[in-house]
């Protein structure tokens, strides 16, 4: 409730911006299982709840890092498919 003459706050978007970025790579994330072994996705799944526990962490306090963090969490997704294909052989 806010007092008399004051403005109550006005709610930021940026935070449900990068939260639908972070959860919508989990689909990608998951879905690396048809080029990558178990143990792969277990590590790129791992990887995807480590930035999903930061997004819901920055919430409030950086609003504004979610977005950064959702344009970033390609990344490691890509390095780790990448490296895979590159050195373990990891192919559809």
């Amino acid at each position: 409730m806010t007092r008399p003459g004051r403005r109550p706050r006005a709610v930021e978007p940026w935070p449900f911006v990068g939260m639908i970025g972070v959860v919508a790579m989990f689909f990608p994330y998951a879905a690396s299982g048809l080029v990558a072994p178990w143990w792969g996705v277990a590590l790129l799944v791992t990887v995807w709840l480590v930035l999903f526990v930061l997004a819901c962490r920055w919430w409030t306090p950086h609003p504004k890092r979610l977005v950064v963090l959702a344009a970033l969490s390609p990344v490691p997704l890509f390095a780790v498919v990448a490296a895979g294909g590159a050195w373990w052989g990891w192919s559809a």
